[in-house]
Parts: structure tokens; sequence; C-alpha cells
């Protein structure tokens, strides 16, 4: 089956049109500043061809609309007509309470969708216009919405709760949900395959190390534990949020820099994390670099960085009562060795033993721990969008 993948933002739309039965990503790009004046179309063939270039979308119907013509076209396309297209997959981030799985899309899906969007301002707004967008285009096919959260919803209550007053989770359903479950899911699964076991018999846990960063303790094949809460400001420090701090640091800097709480939010999400810290950039390429020139505050960012990462893999350790492999993903995990080397020598009392060739050599998913280690190290690259599209064909077939 081919499944075309919709990853819809405020005034962006990332696409990938996925063979599934070879695993091939037929085509796959961009369309950015959706609305805005200078909107920008991307578009790239798994044959090389290329297209980019500044193309009007006053919304997300026109960019749809631009994605189709393109992978139709008789000189760039990859396929002849849309007929040939079997199904569509949307990312969704917060899917609250209401999904614990991926979900063929009508207007009771959508209508819940809008629902949690106070959830996910940022996010779910823009998922609910390219679903639309993509419906009323493609209204023969069938359309599927994958969330964020739902692989997190296996959490017991006692993972998922947080110690303030009951009735704030019954009235506004106030409690830790989780993100990026699409990549734990994919890798967790993944994870299994690389180790010749089944999944359900495995103790995983996931670090999903990019820009946003999450961690998961995977439990025969379900998570019991995540690190990102209500919000993905949560869990870890990351590019640009703050990850983990005191509540009441809120209210001191409301009170001593005359800030309203959503301003100070603000700050959190896109102005702290290892930005914040290091005043440098929020690209850990950036701060490398710097730490290779000797500034200070990059070096104490980093170890801070594989600190915060190494206190929530020993914890989950602890909620699973074990842990048989430890999964780096995304950007980070995926690509940058001096971390991985980092945080795993904070895992030393796991048994952990991390293999320096194997771990600075390589950019496939591999193994990097030496023989013999318990827990296994790996590298294991994730694939979200396969991960969407076959979620996809489970649905519609």
């Amino acid at each position: 089956m081919k499944v075309l993948v919709i990853n819809c933002g405020s005034s962006s739309l990332k696409y990938q049109l996925i063979d599934t039965e070879n695993d091939i990503v037929l085509a796959k790009g961009l369309c950015e500043r959706i609305g805005i004046d200078g909107s920008n179309f991307e578009y790239r063939t798994n044959n090389g061809q290329k297209i980019s270039k500044l193309t009007e979308m006053k919304d997300h119907k026109d960019a749809v609309s631009v994605v189709l013509a393109a992978l139709t076209d008789s000189q760039t396309g990859v396929i002849t007509s849309l007929d040939e297209v079997d199904a569509v997959g949307h990312r969704v981030v917060h899917g609250g309470e209401h999904f614990k799985k991926a979900v063929v899309v009508d207007d009771e899906v959508i209508k819940a969708i809008e629902d949690v969007s106070d959830l996910a301002p940022l996010h779910n707004p823009g998922a609910i216009t390219g679903i639309r967008a993509c419906r009323e285009l493609m209204s023969s096919l069938p359309h599927v919405a994958v969330f964020d959260t739902a692989f997190h919803q296996t959490m017991e209550s006692e993972a998922y709760l947080y110690a303030i007053p009951y009735e704030y989770y019954e009235k506004y359903r106030i409690r830790r949900y989780g993100f990026h479950g699409t990549s734990h899911e994919y890798v967790s699964d993944r994870t299994a395959q690389i180790l010749g076991k089944k999944k359900e018999e495995l103790k995983i846990i996931v670090c999903h190390l990019g820009n946003g960063a999450s961690i998961s303790a995977v439990k025969n094949g379900k998570c019991v534990d995540t690190s990102m809460g209500l919000t993905p400001l949560e869990g870890l420090i990351m590019g640009t949020r703050s990850g983990d701090i005191d509540p009441a640091v809120i209210t001191y800097i409301m009170e001593k820099e005359d800030l309203t709480a959503k301003e100070v939010i603000d700050i959190l999400n896109k102005k702290s994390g290892v930005l914040g810290m290091t005043g440098i950039s929020s690209d850990f390429r950036d701060i490398l670099k710097a730490v290779n020139e000797g500034n200070e505050k990059a070096k104490m960012t980093l170890k801070a960085y594989a600190l915060r990462v190494a206190k929530y893999i020993g914890a989950y350790a602890a909620a699973m009562n074990g842990v048989d492999a430890i999964s780096f993903t995304a950007g980070i995990g995926e690509n940058n060795f001096v971390i991985r080397r980092m945080i795993s020598e904070y895992l030393t009392f796991l048994g952990a033993q991390l293999d320096d060739e194997k771990n600075e050599n390589g950019s496939d998913e591999r193994i990097i721990s030496k023989d013999g280690s318990k827990p296994v190290l790996l590298v294991v690259p994730t694939n979200e969008e396969l991960s969407i599209a076959m979620q996809t064909v489970e649905l519609v077939k």
C-alpha cells in the first residue's frame, strides 16, 4: 500500500509518500510559511529529483494541493494519479485520554481532537486544519489519526497522576500524558527485533534525544512511564525548554521581572534549555564547538544535560525493576557520540559497558556496548513517518 503521511503545524506541512510493502519513501518534503508572505515548497524524490521554490500558499488546503500536484506531475511525480494512494496518515500531537491508539478519522474524531486542543495549542489546531484540507481534497480515501500521546496511555495511575488535589484531574484531566509516543513505540519494537527477542519479554528504556527530548520506560512492550507530562515542557533539559524545575520558580520570576504567567511559560518553552544555559545556541553542534574552544558555560551545560538523562534512566530502571536495553534515538541520540558517552559513564552501576569504537563509528542502527554488557546499549534511528504509515495500513486493511 501507498500511504501519504501528513504532519501539520500552524504554518507548515511536512509530508512523505511511503510504499509500505517495500518500506520505501517515494517522495517527501515540506511546505513552510503557509499563509505568510514568502511561503516555500520543498520536494524530493527517491530517485534524486529536488524542487525548492517560493510558492504562494494562503492556507493548508493550498499546501496540500501543491503537494498532490507535485506527486502526480508528469515530469517530477512518483505516481501517475491519486488513485495509487491508498490512505492518508496524520500525525496529531495530543489525543488526551480519548485515544489509546490510532483511529480512522470522522467528524466525531475531529471534535474530540478539538476538545483537547487547549493541551497542545501550538500543535493540534494545525493538525485539525490539515486533516480537514486533506479530507476535502482526498474525500474518497480513508484518513487515520496517529497520536503522539497514544503509546503512553498504558501507564498506570501511579505513574500519570500528579500530587495535586484529585479534583483537578476529575475536572480538567490534568495528568502526565507524554509525547514522542510514535517514536518510542517504533524504537522499542525495533530494539527487540535487533536483539532477536520478543518485546513482551524485555524491559527497554528509550532515550529520544532531539531538540525536544523525552525518555520512556517500556516493559513487556507497554509504556509504564515517560518523562514529558501534561505538556512537552516537563522532563529533560532540551534545546529551548527548561524541563523539570521547581514550580515556585515561575512565580518568583513573575514577581522579580514583573511578568505574567504566560510570559514566564513562554520563556521556559522558547528561551531556556541549553540555549538559556549557554547563551549560545539550542543546537548541540554549536555547543560542542564552544566546549572545544574552552567555553565553561557550554561544558557545564553538557554535564547538566547528561546528568539529567542519566537520572531518568536510573529512575526507570527502578520503575521496571531492571532494564535489558537502553536505546538512543532522534537527532542527538543518533548522531552525537560525545553525549552518548557522557550519559553512559553514569550507567556502569547497572552493568552497562560502552564500546568506544562502536559508539564513535557508524551512522546506522547498531549495538554500541561491549559483548556481555547488561543492559545492552544501542543506537536505533527513529522513523516516525514509517510508524504512522504502518499504523494507518493496519487500520484501513
